[in-house]
């Protein structure tokens, strides 16, 4: 039997009835597989139910769990709710079962709370979302915000990391919010790692804009994909609009309205997500000066690499090196 590692990071994952089996799968089998350089597992995994007793799934069957909500929510690091059907139905606070409000109140003030797809609308009933940008299923966007009109809902992402509150769209994108967790949390050499035992893409481009089901025009225009694969090779180059789009063969117009359908964002907004990724990879692993840095990436100056990093994880490019940088 593996022994726990005293730095070990406990992730609990509370499985409440109706609970969706693949939303339930998901923290066990990323968190699960993550290791550290000297291939120690970097989090521990622990389901509960309200009791500790069988818990009803949306698919034909009962699982059961190995412990009580009491048990292991006061001693998480981070919690997970993974989506049940039934949580569309609670729309306001009185409608939280009591049993679930008490569960929840268990969990310290310092852990992370995530939830994942239509679990929005429990930790919105609980409060924990007032104020706070938040994601849930784009299929259920409309009821959300006519129920939680103080919650900052973002239909159009994948995920939301709201200062230790983090939500996801749909199922899949639970996925996403992992992998998004594990890189915050030991970089992007962890998470790739994941992601390649998982057979999965580390990160996924764009967000649900790209699944939401639209009418299909009479006429459509090329895709934008192999233009992207294009100036993936080109990021150290000052790309514009209008390169993107000549490479598509497309107006600027046509080319933006096709890619914002395809990708979920602009194509600026796109650049700038490459250009960071790919920065944030060399600072872990490469030795390269960060004004190199920001010449290889296309950012020109480190100011400006500077900019982008800090408003996407809010760290400076020394910080994350620091941070994330693999010994040799």
């Amino acid at each position: 039997m593996m022994c726990k590692h005293w730095a070990m990071h406990r992730v609990v994952v509370l499985a409440l009835d109706g609970v969706i089996p693949f939303e339930l799968s998901l923290p066990g089998r990323l968190f699960g597989v993550a290791r550290d350089a000297a291939g120690r597992p970097l989090y521990e995994v622990l389901t509960c139910s309200l009791d500790g007793g069988p818990v009803r799934t949306s698919s034909d069957y009962t699982i059961n769990v190995g412990h009580a909500a009491a048990e292991v929510l006061p001693g998480a690091d981070t919690v997970v709710v993974p989506g049940a059907e039934e949580f569309t139905q609670i729309t306001h606070r009185a409608a939280l079962p009591e049993p679930v409000a008490q569960a929840m109140a268990l969990i310290r003030p310092d852990a992370r709370i995530v939830g994942i797809c239509v679990s929005t609308f429990l930790l919105a009933a609980l409060g924990l979302l007032e104020d706070r940008p938040a994601a849930t299923h784009w299929f259920h966007a409309e009821h959300f915000r006519r129920h939680y009109p103080r919650v900052d809902l973002d239909a159009d992402v994948l995920f939301v990391d709201a200062d230790g509150v983090l939500t996801s769209a749909g199922a899949a994108s639970g996925i996403d919010l992992i992998l998004h967790l594990i890189r915050k949390d030991h970089g992007s050499a962890v998470a790739n790692m994941v992601a390649r035992l998982c057979v999965i893409p580390p990160q996924r481009e764009g967000g649900q804009a790209q699944y939401v089901e639209r009418p299909v025009p009479a006429s459509t225009d090329a895709s934008t994909s192999a233009t992207r694969a294009w100036a993936l090779d080109r990021l150290h180059e000052p790309l514009q609009l209008a390169d993107l789009a000549r490479h598509a063969g497309m107006s600027r117009r046509t080319f933006t309205r096709r890619f914002r359908a395809e990708v979920g964002m602009s194509p600026g907004q796109w650049l700038v997500q490459q250009r960071t990724d790919l920065a944030r990879h060399l600072l872990e692993t490469s030795d390269l000066p960060v004004a190199r840095i920001a010449e290889r990436t296309g950012f020109g100056t480190d100011a400006t690499l500077r900019h982008h990093l800090h408003a996407t994880i809010g760290v400076s490019p020394g910080a994350y090196r620091r941070t994330f940088r693999r010994a040799a």
